[in-house]
C-alpha cells in the first residue's frame, strides 16, 4: 500500500503566510477612502498578493528550474510590498501596529521562500 503524502501548497510556509498577509492587508485596505484605496490600496493589494501567486504558480510548475524560477520573481512583490508598507505608514493609512505587523511578516518571507527553494532543489529530480 502507497502511503506517500503529497505535498499540498497549503502545506508550505512561504504560502500560509504569504497568502494569510494579503488578506490582512485587502481587510485593512476595504477600510480606506476611495481615493487612498484607487491610489495605494490597489497597488498594495496587488504586490502582496503576487507574493503567494508566484509560490502556487511556482508550486504548480512541473520542473525544478521551472519551479525556483516562480519561487524567485517573489522578491520583486516583497521589496514593492515592504515600499508600499512604508508609504501607507507615512501617509497614515495604517496605524502603527498594522504597519509592524506588516513589516515583522514580509520579513519572514525571504528565509521561508530560501528554505523552498533549498528543499525543492534537495528533494526534486526534475
Amino acid at each position: 500500500m502507497d502511503t506517500k503524502k503529497y505535498l499540498k501548497a497549503n502545506d508550505i510556509e512561504a504560502f500560509r503566510l504569504s497568502f494569510h498577509l494579503g488578506n490582512y492587508v485587502w481587510d485593512i485596505v476595504l477600510k480606506w477612502n476611495n481615493f487612498s484605496q484607487r491610489t495605494v490600496g490597489e497597488q498594495f493589494v496587488r504586490a502582496v498578493d503576487s507574493i503567494s501567486a508566484n509560490i502556487a504558480e511556482g508550486f504548480g510548475r512541473y520542473g525544478k528550474k521551472d519551479k525556483i524560477k516562480f519561487y524567485r520573481y517573489r522578491q520583486g512583490s516583497l521589496s514593492e510590498s515592504l515600499n508600499w508598507n512604508e508609504k501607507s505608514r507615512v501617509r497614515s493609512l495604517l496605524s502603527i501596529d498594522e504597519y509592524k505587523y506588516i513589516f515583522n511578516e514580509l520579513q519572514k518571507l525571504p528565509k521561508a521562500i530560501n528554505s523552498l527553494i533549498l528543499f525543492t532543489n534537495q528533494k526534486l529530480k526534475v
